[in-house]
């Protein structure tokens, strides 16, 4: 897929409010070569989507040997929206908390987010990874306008 067409996916309105969101599924090769498929926070900076993890996550490790991941970011509202992303990852060891974890706190009340942010700055004492997430294929399903392939290669045969 070409960048710009990339670009195209991700600038349409319903992918912009999934990108608004906070909550994603990271799938990726893990270290003994087995597909995994976990949820994880998320942040989108208009350009990559940003996930922050624990130093010694099995990931990170793994994503250092191969960094090729897919995200979905989805409704669970029917029809559904569906983001499907592929990438490639890069990863940066912080001795602090990363601006877009802490961003995690926006929308909690002042108190529950001081609580919240004096805990996992005690919890990650010796800082976090960043996983930057530079998107190089996209595609939005939102059954209105786009449906999945393999059911659009149905209507077409059927229409045919």
């Amino acid at each position: 897929m070409e960048p710009n067409e990339v670009i195209d996916v991700l600038n349409r309105p319903a992918s912009q409010e999934l990108l608004a969101r906070n909550i994603a599924r990271l799938g990726y090769v893990a270290g003994d070569g087995t597909p995994r498929t976990i949820p994880i926070g998320f942040t989108w900076n208009g350009a990559e989507i940003v996930l922050c993890t624990a130093k010694n996550a099995a990931k990170v490790k793994a994503l250092r040997k191969n960094p090729a991941v897919a995200l979905t970011i989805d409704t669970e509202a029917q029809p559904p929206k569906i983001l499907l992303i592929r990438g490639t990852s890069t990863q940066e060891e912080l001795d602090d908390l990363p601006a877009e974890f802490l961003r995690q706190a926006a929308g909690m009340p002042p108190e529950q987010a001081a609580a919240w942010e004096a805990e996992v700055r005690e919890l990650y004492a010796d800082g976090m990874v960043r996983i930057t997430v530079t998107p190089s294929w996209a595609k939005l399903i939102d059954f209105e306008t786009t449906l999945p392939s393999a059911v659009e290669e149905l209507i077409r045969r059927k229409n045919g």
